[in-house]
């Protein structure tokens, strides 16, 4: 179905006539995928635009051709950003056919008119007085877990820890999601990058699918249960929504959203979490600075992003022919914006393969995309990342990273953050 919340889009035009081609390059290999930063400028410094056979995408480096996309939401559609980037190993395409596994596109997925109208809607659920909410639970559970890591022993390995952990909860509570259901809930999260932004092996992909499957019959579960048990959460918020304005949020669009933000509210909060202990705890005057002023957090966070983004790329599709940095494009071609290539732009942040938590235009980073469909969540994750780091200053100034260790990423194409962080303290 067209409106389905993952596609298989099989069908690929021609690369455009006379565009550049990167033969050889993935954002899948080995050396993009622990350091894409070098080579994304390379790339750009090549050639602005440039198709990439690898993934049949076409490929955007520079910060102003990516926000002319962005800007442009209906010749480039945000239709495609969580489909598989592979075409699907029959097995998974078995489960997936499941009849009752029928979540609809809603938000990141969703072209105009009707994303708009979706998002107005769940835009209350993001208002300051909502995200505020959080915060006791953010800081007694974020402690709890402090404590238990100032219990053991030193050094301990962080996102077991902390990292992954806390945000699951946190936006898991923000939903309504009760708390004994917790891991049951990560487990089924697991490695969801993988299936949308990566190139997983085929039982890999079955594996993920019969999570994604379970996910979503527990998600349809849990909006049945709140629909005859309202509280104080985003998921009644939604239900009061739809029964205000049936045919404006449908109850399927509800299910959906509660589906799609369970993941997305999370993974790339605990990246970002982790990409920032790694650029300030590697810099010991940068963290002795934050830990006398926390008032440089904020400003710091945002550099994170612009420096060592826990999203280093997104995806359009084009609807009809159009042109991009001067090639003719045709209608139904994948747009690959290469965020590691324009937070680095020299002509836009001065030494910008520098870290500098008090860069003035730090915040000019693309990390949360542009547009109509710029992050919902993204005062969100900034807001938990603060707390969190603002939490470890305060309680383990002596925090350190574990010298010589070496970090591994997760393969997928977007999201970027170490899978294990080793600190010691004291």
């Amino acid at each position: 179905m067209a409106d389905n919340y993952h596609q298989e889009r099989l069908v690929t035009p021609p690369p455009p006539i006379g565009c550049p081609v990167q033969a050889q390059w993935s954002p899948l290999n080995e050396d993009y995928l622990a350091d894409p930063y070098p080579i994304a400028q390379a790339l750009r410094a090549e050639h602005d635009v440039f198709y990439a056979p690898e993934l049949n995408y076409l490929v955007v480096t520079s910060m102003q051709d990516i926000q002319a996309i962005f800007a442009d939401h209906e010749t480039f559609a945000s239709v495609n950003v969580q489909d598989p980037v592979f075409p699907l190993d029959p097995a998974a395409q078995q489960v997936l056919a499941a009849e009752d596994f029928n979540p609809v596109a809603v938000m990141s997925n969703r072209p105009e008119p009707d994303h708009g109208v979706i998002r107005r809607y769940t835009r209350q659920g993001f208002s300051n007085s909502r995200i505020k909410t959080l915060e006791p639970f953010i800081r007694r559970r974020g402690n709890q877990l402090i404590d238990a890591m100032l219990a053991g022993e030193s050094p301990t390995e962080f996102v077991e820890a902390f990292a992954f952990p806390l945000p699951g909860e946190t936006v898991f509570r923000f939903i309504g999601f009760p708390e004994q259901d917790d891991d049951m809930l990560k487990q089924w999260c697991g490695d969801r990058k993988s299936f949308s932004w990566g190139n997983p092996t085929g039982e890999h992909q079955r594996e993920i699918a019969e999570h994604m499957v379970a996910y979503w019959r527990y998600c349809r579960e849990f909006v049945a249960h709140t629909q005859e048990n309202r509280s104080d959460d985003f998921t009644s918020e939604l239900l009061d929504g739809h029964e205000a304005n049936p045919n404006e949020l449908t109850y399927r669009e509800v299910e959906s959203i509660v589906y799609g933000l369970s993941f997305a509210g999370h993974e790339a909060v605990t990246s970002l979490i982790n990409n920032t202990l790694l650029c300030v705890l590697s810099r010991r005057d940068v963290w002795a600075d934050m830990c006398a002023d926390p008032a440089l957090i904020p400003n710091a966070i945002e550099e994170v992003l612009r420096f060592e983004s826990s999203q280093i790329s997104w995806r359009r599709l084009t609807t009809v022919d159009t042109q991009v940095g001067g090639y003719d494009v045709p209608a139904g071609t994948a747009v690959f914006l290469n965020f590691a290539s324009a937070n680095r732009q020299a002509d836009l942040f001065e030494n910008p393969d520098d870290f500098d938590i008090r860069r003035p235009n730090a915040a000019h980073h693309i990390s949360f995309g542009k547009g109509v469909h710029y992050c919902l969540g993204a005062r969100f994750a900034k807001f938990e990342t603060q707390l969190v780091t603002e939490m470890l200053a305060e309680r383990i100034p002596s925090l350190r990273l574990v010298d010589d260790q070496r970090l591994h990423y997760s393969s997928n194409i977007t999201f970027r953050g170490p899978t294990t962080l080793h600190v010691a303290w004291g």
